[in-house]
């Protein structure tokens, strides 16, 4: 019983601990490739957690996930109930990606570009996958429109009719119009408890058979 007390009191610090970590270790990623790092924090619970509600656990398909940063929205898809093995998981920075492979051990993490993404996927054994979700907090709104709006098409070819690309922005507008005949785009969410205040965007295919 005492264990279980002591045990109870040092949950919330343990947790508080690696959120801190987590912090220190964007902020580190930050200095060296502002560029490259959308935020100046790592995103939210709330936020990280809506945009893991786009993963469906009873799904066979795995996930993508594209800019992980130091782990926020990997937690929580992994806390959703996916599995870790079906979770593929995109990140450009190599520290970022040491960082999150010690800490989600059985994900498959990919160090590489997500703009590049069928190279970057096929040379880490997962060429012909297909996934049932996207899930981004990658910074569309630091690229341009033809960029982003490719990326967007590459990860919409390599999922179902119907599946979803989640994308978390710091802008009222979408950092990626939709363009009638590829993509819609729709609002899922608006979190102001996130920092910044982040609105997650859905896009799903509007290509004409």
């Amino acid at each position: 019983m005492f264990n279980q007390r002591i045990a109870a009191r040092l949950k919330p610090l343990k947790k508080h601990t690696t959120k801190l970590r987590e912090d220190v270790e964007f902020i580190r990623g930050w200095l060296r490739e502002p560029g490259e790092v959308g935020s100046i924090k790592p995103t939210g619970p709330r936020a990280a957690r809506q945009m893991a509600s786009v993963a469906d656990p009873s799904n066979p398909l795995p996930v993508l996930e594209l800019g992980p940063g130091t782990g926020p929205v990997t937690s929580a898809i992994l806390e959703r109930g996916v599995a870790p093995e079906k979770l593929v998981s995109v990140e450009y920075s190599p520290e970022f990606c040491k960082y999150l492979s010690n800490h989600f051990p059985h994900v498959n993490f990919v160090q590489g570009d997500a703009f590049d993404l069928d190279r970057t996927l096929e040379g880490a054994g997962f060429g012909e996958a297909r996934f049932q979700a996207t899930i981004s907090a990658i910074p569309l709104l630091l690229v341009n429109r033809r960029k982003g709006a490719e990326l967007i098409d590459t990860c919409l070819a390599r999922m179902p009719e119907g599946a979803q690309f989640c994308q978390i922005s710091y802008s009222p507008k979408p950092p990626i119009g939709a363009i009638p005949g590829r993509f819609r785009v729709r609002l899922l969410d608006t979190v102001f408890r996130n920092v910044p205040p982040g609105r997650l965007w859905v896009y799903t295919s509007d290509r004409r058979s």
